[in-house]
């Protein structure tokens, strides 16, 4: 992940952040997170956040439901902040954009904004080790995944070759399938709360052979 603005520890990010609530999406540290954005509370949002920090929270609502505007639904309690590193106008009156994950948050409370979206205040102490993770796993855990990640990349009709998916560091490809991987929002959400590289290996494996597990049931491509 190349930006431009380093960030070596909680302090050097904002402790109040725009949240985007978003249902089965989520944002790993070193991740990245491709966005289209049409509606107009999240137009304005990504347009402050682009003279501000640019730093925007992904956040998913506890059941599941993004809500419309003026709502506020419940939201789950851990999200992750991301920095805006690619925004392109489409011509159209929507944004083409990519976060790139930076470090997970607990929500401390919802501030009373004014703003059409939302924002919260946020505590990304819990979180210290996203600012030095752990890089690798063990080999015997890589092979594993290797081999799930490119059965699981077959059933999703992702063209992704297996010596695609060797080649990708470990931090890099578990998080890329943990991102895009076709579990539920809970599922979604117990990969980015699992603590460190291994947990989140071992959890990605588990999600994985349920969910090949499913396909073998089904005729339709897992998504």
């Amino acid at each position: 992940m190349a930006m431009n603005k380093p960030y070596r520890a909680p302090a050097d990010l904002p402790a109040a952040l725009p949240l985007f609530p978003l249902s089965g999406a989520i944002l790993l540290p070193g991740g990245q997170l491709p966005l289209n954005i049409f509606e107009p509370r999240y137009l304005a949002m990504f347009d402050d956040a682009m003279r501000s920090e640019r730093i925007i929270g992904m956040i998913q609502p506890r059941d599941d439901r993004d809500g419309a505007p003026g709502e506020r639904p419940a939201l789950r309690p851990i999200g992750a902040a991301g920095r805006v590193t690619q925004m392109s106008e489409t011509g159209d009156g929507r944004y083409f954009v990519v976060l790139s994950g930076i470090a997970r948050f607990r929500l401390v409370e919802e501030l009373a904004a004014v703003t059409p979206y939302r924002q919260a205040r946020v505590d990304f102490s819990p979180f210290a080790e996203d600012f030095a993770p752990e890089e690798t796993i063990s080999p015997q855990r890589r092979d594993a995944l290797n081999i799930i990640a490119f059965e699981l990349s077959k059933a999703m009709k992702l063209e992704i070759a297996r010596k695609d998916i060797e080649a990708m560091p470990d931090f890099d490809m578990i998080s890329i399938f943990s991102m895009i991987g076709p579990f539920g929002p809970s599922e979604k959400q117990a990969l980015l709360e699992a603590s460190g590289l291994t947990g989140r290996a071992d959890l990605l494996l588990a999600l994985a052979e349920i969910a090949l597990a499913r396909a073998t049931h089904s005729d339709r491509p897992l998504q």
